[in-house]
Formats: structure tokens, sequence, C-alpha cells
């Protein structure tokens, strides 16, 4: 015989080899040869080691407890005294009655609609998240809902939340934000076969999300092969020379052309311009020296033409001087003058006539 005793918000469970016999209220109780009891709190779930359909067999224990059935395809979110506590899965579940107030609400998963009355904070516990699938569209996204392969509809900007079923659903985004896609290094020849190296840059906007999305694969790489298309078709119809003097015109043609063709991706095209355009060195050599040779022949105009001036300067003022002696000995004058300033002493040797020959060029 061994005497146990049940406290207050206990139970406990008499077994005789390992057979269930009766259960125990708190109170103080003897146990007989070969008992053993197994004591419960009813303040915290309820885990049996035996089945619970055994137990249930008992009516003062089916009459402790709340017995929970859960299908499959279900599940069963338990309340604890008003707050969200568990999970329960496809099974059955007993919950002590009395010191704890719980209260079941049932799930169905056999759609993905969550149309029962659960606060979306609950939905977003770390024990619903194998339960459910959530997706977030941000204020500058469009989005499309695919349910089994199949349009549905466009989501809005928010947080959506779906039951984790056997029903495939995708959430297809796109930014609506401008964007800005580069074409770098295309490699093209011109119309007399020279080969460039293009850098081309364009800004677009998505403006259908179905037909970006849903009409078209990969949207993107379909724009870009566009505006590499239009690229190629106008320089190759141009020289290089005529490619050097109209390059301003590459960006329009290219907008102008392409248009169209990418209003039918869902996508608006901006902007767009030309980089760079990088030369093969041989070709870069000549175009050095062609600049070289041009920027001599101004140089050599240039002069030619100051020469030019002064030359006819000169005969005007020759012509002035052959009509006007006193314009020919100042000009005279001048010249002895700047002769002068150069020089720092004059050493003179010879006979008086020179002194007569400077007076005459002084003395009219």
């Amino acid at each position: 015989m061994k005497r146990v005793t049940i406290n207050t918000n206990s139970v406990g469970l008499v077994y005789k080899n390992r057979e269930f016999k009766r259960i125990l209220t708190a109170g103080n109780y003897w146990l007989g040869f070969g008992e053993t009891i197994e004591v419960y709190d009813q303040s915290k779930t309820f885990i049996a080691s035996t089945e619970l359909d055994v137990l249930l067999q008992n009516k003062d224990f089916a009459n402790l407890v709340h017995l929970v059935e859960v299908k499959d395809n279900t599940l069963v979110l338990v309340y604890q005294n008003g707050n969200f506590k568990q999970v329960l899965t496809a099974g059955r579940y007993a919950f002590w009655i009395g010191l704890n107030k719980y209260t079941f609400l049932n799930a169905d998963l056999n759609k993905y609609e969550i149309t029962e009355s659960i606060d979306k904070s609950t939905l977003l516990k770390s024990l619903m998240q194998p339960y459910v699938r959530s997706f977030r569209i941000e204020s500058y996204e469009a989005a499309l809902m695919m349910v089994d392969g199949k349009f549905e509809r466009v989501l809005e900007v928010g947080n959506y939340i779906w039951w984790n079923n056997s029903t495939l659903i995708q959430v297809l985004k796109t930014d609506l934000r401008q964007l800005n896609m580069e074409i770098a290094g295309q490699e093209i020849l011109t119309k007399d076969k020279a080969q460039l190296r293009i850098n081309f840059t364009v800004q677009y906007k998505v403006t259908d999300a179905i037909k970006a999305l849903l009409e078209n694969k990969e949207f993107e790489k379909q724009l870009y092969v566009l505006i590499q298309l239009a690229l190629r078709e106008f320089i190759g119809r141009l020289t290089f020379d005529e490619l050097m003097e109209s390059k301003e015109k590459i960006a329009q043609h290219v907008l102008i052309s392409s248009a169209a063709n990418a209003a039918l991706l869902g996508v608006e095209l901006i902007n767009c311009g030309l980089k760079d355009i990088i030369l093969p060195g041989d070709i870069k050599e000549i175009m050095n020296q062609v600049l070289i040779a041009e920027k001599r022949a101004q140089a050599n105009l240039i002069t030619r033409r100051e020469e030019t001036a002064s030359t006819r300067s000169l005969l005007n003022t020759a012509k002035l001087m052959e009509d006007n002696a006193m314009l020919y000995k100042l000009k005279e004058m001048e010249y002895v003058e700047k002769i002068a300033e150069k020089i720092n002493t004059i050493s003179l040797s010879g006979s008086g006539q020179m002194i007569d020959q400077l007076k005459q060029i002084f003395v009219k």
C-alpha cells in the first residue's frame, strides 16, 4: 500500500500493470499493490502516455476534459484565456476543464482564402508559419496572382496571407519605377565596314503589368534585343563619316523606332542616349592623324592671312610715303629711334664727312 496526495488543480491517473484503472482528483488516497499513478497539472497542456481513446472510456476522465477532434485538411487554433496558444492538426486532443478557459477556432484548409475571423497578427506568429504563406506588394510594385497556373487577379499594394495547402499560388511582381538598362559593348559594322563598339543606355517604365508579366516571357530580355536591333539597323545604314556627323540622331531614331514594339511589351520608353563610341586602334590612329592635319591646315591658313594682311599694310604704307616726303622722313626717323634704343654708345672714326651725313638724316 502507498499513500498519495493529489493537490488542488491536479489530477492523477492510476494504472495497474500498465492498464488505466481510475482517475483521482484533489485529496489523499491509498494505492493498491502493483498500482502506479501519473499526476497532471491542469494548468498545463494535457499530454497522456496512454491512448486518448482508452482514457475517454472512463466517464470521470471524459467529464474533466474538452475533447477536440481535428479532421484532415483542417486546423484548430486554440485560445487560452483569450490568448492564442497553439495550433492543432488532424487528430484528437483533450484539454482540462475548469482552471483555464479554452476556445477553439476551426479553419478549413481545402480553400486558400482565409475566411475565418483570425487576426492578422496571429497569422504572422511563428506557430502559424508552417500553415500560411504570405506575400507583400510594395507601393512601387504591380503584382499578378496566379492560382494553379491560371491568372486570378491583379493584386493591389498591401500584405496578403493565404492558407498553405495543395493549391499552387504564384505572385508575379514587377517594379513600376523608372528603370535603366545598359546595352554595353555592342560591336557593329558601319556601311563602309568600319567596326565600332557602342555603349548605349535606355530609361523605361512598366505601364502594363499584364502585358509585361503575362503576355510576354522575360520582357526585359526582349526589350534589350529590341533596342539592340534598332541600334544596329540605324548604324548599319551609315558610313563612318556619316555616323560621326550625326551621332545625336542615333538616340532619337532608336526611341522613335522602338516605341511601338516596346508598348507591346507593356513598357514605355522614356529616354535613351549614346554613351560611347569606341574606335579600333588603327581607326583611332587615322582619326588622330586627320585631326592633326586639319589643325595644321587651319594654322597655315591663319598664318597666310596674317602675312597677306601685313603685306597689304606695308604696301599701303609705301604708297603713302611715296606721295608724301614728310611721312617718309618720319618713318625713317622712327626706325632710327628704334635702332638708337638698342645702342648704348657710338664710336665714330673717319673724316668730318660723317657728321655732315648725320645732319642730313635729322635736318631736312
